[in-house]
């Protein structure tokens, strides 16, 4: 499947109060779950989209979590609340994680450029890519295309070799954007890949799972759509078509990997979100490298939308994720100890609203239930 293109779209959810925030308030939890419930069937019969899921974290884990609909449209597969959600573009936050990881072992420095960790690939790129950094490529600002012209060449070549293959291909002639300028690029992300691929030795794949599923305990981490195809064990992304959902349990080629394929539990997705709220003590990721990754060029940082929300008190970090038959948004308020997910296997040209609706819904549920 060609150039199915991973989409990033930078929401901005409405501000809301905030109470004080610290203990759970566990004799309102059944009331915030209630409501939470009715919200998302609600959604379901106004929207017709197949399933959705939304949940509350803190650094400890989830506070409330619910969901609504089928796994697959023409089923009675209920979603659960521990299915397993293709997260798109959120995987981005996941690969920059890495790379810190990587900086903080001295294989790497944000400081990197294409053609130091990958030498050979200066005679056959442009020169204008020559001196293009690692955080350059983490934030947009590599004057990277977009995409690859073809996420599925040379598939004939091993996973590490076709990534890089892909690089030089699409790097050899000169775009119009000027280095340091922003560009959403999934290619981007890819040659970042590339460059920890190449200072491991291994898959960017089996470098991501060593180095953060393992040692968070993400066992539902995975790449591609989740589940089994011939059966109906977790949800299937779908696509409108004439104004009906169709199931699909399809993605974008292996290539793309490190801007978009790794789906997992919302329980599991939130131990990795926990690495960005006050409180962890989970030493995956130095104070260095963690002030790193959330300090933005412009309002985007290492994987990471960032703005200023009066309900955070403070930053707010953002990102929403697509390949078209899924579509995820997760917000984190570090100084309030909180992150906000929605997940869809599905995706409209009302996925944005939908979600954007659930999370403002989830903050107010929040401040009112949990403090």
């Amino acid at each position: 499947m060609k150039n199915l293109l991973i989409c990033f779209i930078f929401v901005c959810i409405l501000t809301a109060d905030s109470q004080p925030l610290g203990v759970v308030n566990k004799n309102n939890s059944d009331q915030a779950e209630q409501q939470l419930k009715e919200l998302l069937e609600k959604t379901i019969k106004v929207s017709g989209i197949p399933g959705i899921t939304a949940a509350i974290s803190d650094a400890k884990g989830l506070l409330l979590i619910e969901s609504a609909g089928v796994r697959k449209t023409g089923t009675f597969m209920q979603i659960t609340n521990n299915d397993f959600f293709h997260i798109g573009s959120c995987t981005k936050a996941m690969t920059s994680s890495l790379l810190a990881m990587l900086i903080d072992k001295g294989k790497l420095n944000w400081e990197s450029t294409i053609t130091e960790i990958l030498p050979e690939v200066k005679t056959e790129i442009h020169e204008k890519y020559h001196q293009v950094t690692l955080h350059q490529l983490v934030t947009h600002r590599g004057g990277i295309p977009s995409n690859a012209t073809d996420w599925s060449a040379f598939e004939s070549m091993e996973l590490i070799d076709r990534r890089l293959a892909i690089l030089k291909e699409n790097l050899k002639n000169s775009n119009n954007l000027p280095v340091g300028e922003y560009l959403y690029s999934n290619l981007g992300y890819m040659i970042a890949g590339c460059m920890a691929e190449r200072v491991t030795g291994k898959t960017w794949e089996a470098i991501i799972k060593e180095y953060l599923f393992d040692p968070l305990e993400m066992t539902t981490a995975g790449f591609g759509p989740p589940g089994t195809e011939i059966l109906i064990d977790q949800p299937w992304g779908h696509v409108k078509i004439n104004n009906l959902w169709i199931p699909r349990f399809i993605d974008n080629p292996e290539s793309l990997g490190p801007a978009g394929r790794v789906h997992c539990s919302i329980e599991d997705w939130a131990k990795f979100i926990s690495l960005f709220l006050m409180s962890n003590k989970n030493k995956l990721l130095n104070t260095e490298q963690l002030n790193i990754l959330i300090d933005p060029v412009g309002d985007y940082a290492s994987g990471w939308g960032v703005v200023s929300r009066e309900w955070a008190r403070g930053i707010a970090l953002s990102h929403s994720g697509s390949n078209t038959m899924w579509y995820t948004t997760v917000w984190v308020a570090p100084a309030i100890n909180r992150a906000f997910f929605v997940a869809a296997n599905s995706a409209g040209e009302n996925a944005a609203a939908i979600n954007d609706k659930i999370i403002g819904e989830l903050i107010r549920l929040n401040s009112e239930f949990f403090h």
